[in-house]
């Protein structure tokens, strides 16, 4: 069992993780800490395993300065943030993707079929499950394992003393045909799921207010 200065920690990192809206522009996360950060990402939990999610780094400012029309959300990050994280999440996990048979084969070194108990299982799982219909469908449940990814490296920046914003704030029909028309993407199999940066605050953290803990849990 944890101690009670382990549970303090914790709990002073998630007191001290602040959507940050003004980062202080004169200031880089070391090449070390953002690779952490990535592996923390690149480790985090999917469904099934399957790891549905893509991070692209957007460092060309001239990029960064074309979707500011179109990403009202990102602006206070675009002036300021060290790093600037598209997380995308893929459209084409299927029981017989192509991409599933190349993750069992090629990553996790196991024998693919169609057709084995794991991949029949995956189909259930999806169709009747969480009745996946089509395209979208898997996209919207790939997006909330992206989320998963992009939580925990919002968390561990915060351990290595780097403040985080994660971003919805644009348009998500232009900022996929802008991904797509600068060959960042293949819509077909990948669209944009959230955006997050990363830096240093230049602002003071605000005391959460959140609602108390009784009217959000139960036991039953």
């Amino acid at each position: 069992m944890a101690n009670e200065t382990q549970r303090a920690h914790v709990l002073q990192i998630a007191n001290t993780r602040f959507a940050t809206k003004q980062f202080d522009p004169t200031r880089h996360i070391p090449a070390q800490d953002w690779q952490t950060i990535l592996e923390v990402g690149r480790l985090a939990p999917s469904s099934f395993g399957y790891e549905p999610w893509r991070f692209v780094l957007l460092k060309d400012p001239q990029l960064k300065e074309a979707i500011k029309p179109f990403a009202w959300g990102a602006l206070n990050s675009l002036a300021g943030a060290d790093k600037i994280l598209l997380i995308l999440a893929r459209t084409d996990v299927t029981y017989d993707a192509p991409y599933i048979q190349h993750l069992v084969e090629d990553v996790k070194h196991k024998v693919y079929s169609p057709t084995s108990p794991q991949s029949q299982h995956f189909k259930v799982f999806q169709e009747r499950d969480l009745a996946l219909k089509d395209a979208h469908d898997r996209f919207e449940w790939a997006c909330r394992q992206a989320y998963i990814a992009m939580a925990n490296m919002m968390f561990a920046a915060t351990e290595l003393g780097i403040d985080s914003c994660p971003i919805e704030g644009f348009n998500y029909a232009r900022m996929n045909q802008f991904l797509a028309d600068h060959q960042i993407i293949d819509p077909v199999h990948w669209q944009i799921a959230v955006m997050v940066s990363f830096g240093y605050r230049a602002q003071p953290i605000k005391p959460k207010v959140r609602q108390p803990l009784g009217d959000l849990y139960e036991e039953v």
